[in-house]
């Protein structure tokens, strides 16, 4: 029998990401732990450890994974269209990846390599006349916004309480809420990204 029959196959660092990466993409983040995703790869944790230091460095290595493989366009040559351009991008890269969202807020980590979109974003807006401290204002105003947006449609997926509460409300009290009423749940599920992010641009660049 060979020396090494019936040991698992040596870990590398790639398919640790590989294997994190599905978990976060099927069950989201709080189904990621050092342990579970030492059962998944057939190894011990101790096994993991060697590759990455804990959690936190384990979904920096992840996110910098899916960094390198996001697509980078060209953006108009205009400031105003390539912020907007660039803000769309952006939300929808992560529209598409809402457990990035999660680790964002809850935790302080980025990958190094994902930081080209917010060079970009500030960039844009120094081109337009914006000076330094004021291109940062940009982006972080336009940032909380995606952020809050995604949050907010991920956490009320599959919820109806809010719906069912405005759908009771009368003209007496609330007209213009219940002149609407019938419609909330419609205007609420419409994906309005990209006529809110030029709403913002424009109200900030003036």
């Amino acid at each position: 029998m060979p020396p090494n029959a019936g040991r698992p196959a040596r870990l590398s660092l790639d398919a640790i990401v590989a294997a994190a990466t599905r978990i976060l993409e099927t069950e989201g983040l709080e189904k990621l732990s050092m342990r579970r995703l030492a059962t998944d790869l057939g190894s011990a944790p101790m096994a993991v450890y060697h590759h990455v230091r804990d959690k936190d460095d384990l979904l920096v290595h992840v996110m910098e994974s899916q960094a390198r493989a996001m697509p980078r366009p060209s953006f108009p040559d205009d400031p105003r269209e390539r912020l907007i351009e660039a803000s769309v991008l952006l939300y929808e890269l992560l529209a598409e990846r809402p457990w990035i969202v999660e680790v964002l807020t809850g935790k302080d980590l980025i990958g190094p390599s994902a930081l080209w979109i917010v060079e970009a974003m500030i960039g844009a807006a120094a081109d337009h006349g914006c000076s330094g401290d004021d291109a940062v204002f940009v982006y972080r105003t336009i940032w909380f916004y995606i952020v809050g947006d995604l949050v907010i449609r991920v956490a009320r997926h599959g919820r109806v309480g809010e719906n069912e509460t405005v759908a009771a409300l009368t003209v007496d009290t609330h007209p213009r809420l219940a002149a609407v009423a019938g419609r909330w749940a419609e205007l609420n599920a419409r994906d309005t990204h990209r006529r809110g992010i030029t709403a913002i641009v424009n109200g900030l660049l003036g």
